[in-house]
């Protein structure tokens, strides 16, 4: 894809993420989530967003497997468009979070975003480490689960069956799709440094640091919040990672 393609793409995923939360907005939104309503469609919108790059990233490396054993140079227009349109995501969320939230609850994760367009956009506008990029979107597999579990806490869901069952599912997914694939990245950055350039191996060093800093502490506040408390979990204002790309706030 060519710098304007890359433009393109990137804006119209903006525009894109922009109409669903809009659309969002238009439907009805339980009770308990009316006292903060952009929350609610922040999370919404988020939670869309990884459903599609989650499943975008499983069929980058079916329709082009070669990907997989070449993360360097080997890509398909296809997984190039993929992280151009969740660069255009992480924008979009950056935008609304500056917009609508005070930086004091949202610092880590405009922080977090900075660091994804930055690695992202290397990725797009070099044409290499794009497949390392999708391999950091898989981690969206479980951004699926865990913006659901948010959902469902703020439309007071957080005592049935679904929640406990989406609870388990989202640790299963947190530990296979965003520790292992995180330390399977640092893995291959540091067995691959001989053939990375200096300034591209620090970036993606300081990001996988930060990155796995960051979910480390959100595993802790998951488990700890879902399985370890005795009495009825509350909601609570605490932030979450997204993900390269990355939850929501709140545990």
């Amino acid at each position: 894809m060519e710098f304007n393609s890359v433009l393109l793409t990137a804006g119209g995923s903006i525009g894109f993420f922009k109409l669903v939360n809009c659309g969002v907005s238009k439907l009805p939104i339980p009770e308990s989530a009316c006292r903060n309503a952009w929350k609610w469609r922040n999370v919404c919108t988020s939670f869309t967003h990884s459903l599609i790059t989650g499943i975008w990233a499983v069929l980058c490396f079916f329709v082009h497997p070669q990907m997989a054993e070449d993360l360097i140079g080997t890509h398909s227009v296809f997984s190039h468009a993929l992280v151009s349109v969740s660069i255009g995501y992480f924008i979009y969320d950056f935008l609304d979070m500056v917009v609508n939230q005070k930086m004091i609850l949202s610092w880590e994760l405009l922080f977090h975003h900075t660091v994804v367009i930055s690695c992202f956009g290397i990725a797009v506008l070099t044409g290499r480490y794009v497949g390392f990029a999708v391999v950091a979107l898989l981690v969206e597999i479980n951004s699926v689960f865990l913006h659901l579990r948010q959902i469902l806490r703020m439309a007071c869901l957080a005592a049935g069956d679904l929640y406990r069952i989406n609870s388990m599912v989202n640790l299963g997914t947190y530990v296979v799709f965003r520790i292992n694939t995180l330390a399977w990245m640092t893995r291959w950055l540091v067995l691959n440094r001989d053939n990375i350039p200096l300034f591209s191996y620090t970036a993606g060093s300081v990001g996988l640091a930060i990155m796995t800093a960051m979910n480390i502490v959100l595993f802790y506040r998951l488990l700890r919040s879902d399985f370890l408390k005795s009495s009825a979990p509350m909601p609570t204002e605490v932030k979450e990672s997204r993900g390269q790309g990355e939850g929501k706030k709140e545990t």
